[in-house]
């Protein structure tokens, strides 16, 4: 063998150890959806050209605000096993509750501690009913839905609250180029980061997802952990209802509808797993964002509702399948 070949020879081999050493199922697992997203983005600026301008990418912003406000809440839930269906509806009340305040009062700040108030009470309701009763939190949430949007609409007569001044500049108004919205939003993603990551109540949120007779064992208290979960989700629900009226100019008690969905999905398809245990705040926030892109460009290209629905079920339930094939895949490799 001549020595042109030999080094050649190596070369290869080393190219292949390499390549062997590259676990691209780890790098999809730590970036996938950011690849994801960028993807996205660039197949949307191909299909639409509206989709790259300011005003557009500005609208879209706008739009993910309240869905990710929720989907920062419920990511808390959905890593402690639980889950919440009543979002939309508590979105509502509070929101409408922030409205009705306005109007008596003309005091924003009375209007926004009013409606973060009703999400606190919800939240708390939701946590101490599943915590002491242990009913199951989909059917307790699944109650607390039908309550909140009953409560809604036993106060407004079913009629929308106008009139709200200065409440509009929550979710119209922009600090220079940016939404005030979109500010508020920042501040909660990094609050909500904060507590999951950096601090006791995080670890302990995580520990109790993952084993819950474990993490009694060692000394936590599961129930105390859910309820102040529940409290959270609350008060984002309040804020995102809060977001929502005053983007809409007004108290709409039919506000809300189907909000719950697109936050749950893009808690799951960013990583967080249904079974709890696991779940970031960083792949809620880009997936909220992927959703909010997915809307706007099957609006560009005037798409059927009908069919938006369809594509968005379809998506959840393609990332419930990945996430259950995942975590069996790790157990077998485990065992």
């Amino acid at each position: 063998m001549s020595i042109e070949t030999a080094t050649k020879s190596e070369k290869q081999g080393a190219k292949a150890s390499l390549l062997s050493n590259v676990n691209f199922a780890q790098i999809y697992r730590k970036y996938g959806t950011v690849l994801i997203f960028i993807g996205i983005c660039i197949l949307a600026s191909l299909l639409s050209p509206t989709f790259l301008t300011e005003a557009n990418l500005t609208n879209v912003l706008r739009q993910v605000v309240v869905v990710s406000l929720l989907a920062c809440g419920v990511t808390f839930i959905i890593i402690l096993g639980h889950i919440d269906v009543s979002l939309g509806s508590v979105l509502a009340l509070c929101g409408v509750i922030a409205t009705s305040v306005m109007v008596m009062t003309g005091s924003v700040v009375l209007a926004v501690c009013a409606g973060t108030a009703v999400g606190v009470l919800t939240g708390l309701i939701n946590g101490f009913v599943i915590t002491f009763f242990r009913i199951p939190s989909f059917i307790m949430t699944l109650a607390m839905t039908t309550v909140a949007r009953g409560a809604v609409l036993l106060y407004t007569g079913g009629s929308p609250i106008t009139g709200l001044g200065d409440f509009k500049i929550i979710g119209q108004g922009s600090l220079g180029p940016v939404p005030i919205s979109v500010l508020i939003l920042v501040a909660f993603v990094i609050l909500s980061w904060v507590l999951l990551n950096k601090t006791k109540f995080g670890r302990y949120v995580y520990a109790v997802g993952g084993n819950e007779r474990a993490s009694r064992a060692s000394g936590i208290n599961p129930d105390s952990i859910v309820v102040k979960a529940f409290i959270l989700n609350g008060i984002l629900c309040g804020v995102a209802g809060i977001v929502l009226m005053s983007r809409i100019n007004s108290g709409q008690p039919a506000g809300g509808v189907g909000y719950e969905f697109d936050a749950i999905t893009a808690v799951v398809v960013g990583g967080t797993s249904l079974m709890g245990g696991t779940g970031t705040i960083t792949g809620t926030i880009i997936c909220a964002m992927i959703i909010g892109v997915i809307n706007n460009i099957l609006n560009l290209l005037n798409v059927s509702s009908y069919w938006q629905q369809i594509i968005k079920g379809l998506i959840i339930a393609i990332a419930v399948i990945l996430d259950v094939w995942t975590k069996s895949a790790r157990n077998k490799k485990k065992a």
